[in-house]
This record gives C-alpha cells, structure tokens and sequence, in this order.
C-alpha cells in the first residue's frame, strides 16, 4: 500500500517504486517510530508538568493561529 501511494504521490513509475519498495518500508518505519517515540515524550512531559491546563491552551491557541492564517492565505516569503 505504501509503495503504491509513494508512486502516485511522487509521480514514480510502478516500476521503479517496486524496486524501491525496502528502501519506502523502512523509511515509512522510521517515520512512524519516530512520531510514536516523541509523542511518548511529549505526552509524558505533558503529564508530569505543573499546569497541564495552560500548555493544553497554548497548544490549542497556536494550533488555532496556523489554521486562521491557512484560512486567511497568508503565505512565508520564499528566499
């Protein structure tokens, strides 16, 4: 399945992403390991903070400013 995505998102040939079917396992391995393992860390530091309510705030209000300014269209300068 994640071979057939990445050639249909990378515009690879069938061919060629079947040849490079271990290289995408793996590295879609790493990706989720990796996502798994650092949200333990956040959800263990969130646990153990002083004031969970004010960082769960934070989170939110900046979640909330990239989806306003997504919705607005503002766009980063490119160099």
């Amino acid at each position: 399945m994640s071979v057939l995505l990445s050639a249909w998102l990378f515009e690879l040939p069938l061919e060629r992403a079947v040849l490079l079917a271990p290289v995408i396992v793996v590295g879609v391995a790493a990706i989720a390991g990796l996502f798994v393992l650092w949200g333990r860390v956040a959800w263990e530091q969130y646990r153990e903070s002083r004031h969970p309510v004010a960082i769960a705030v934070a989170a939110a209000a900046l979640v909330g400013v990239f989806v306003a300014l997504s919705l607005v269209g503002v766009k980063l300068p490119h160099e």
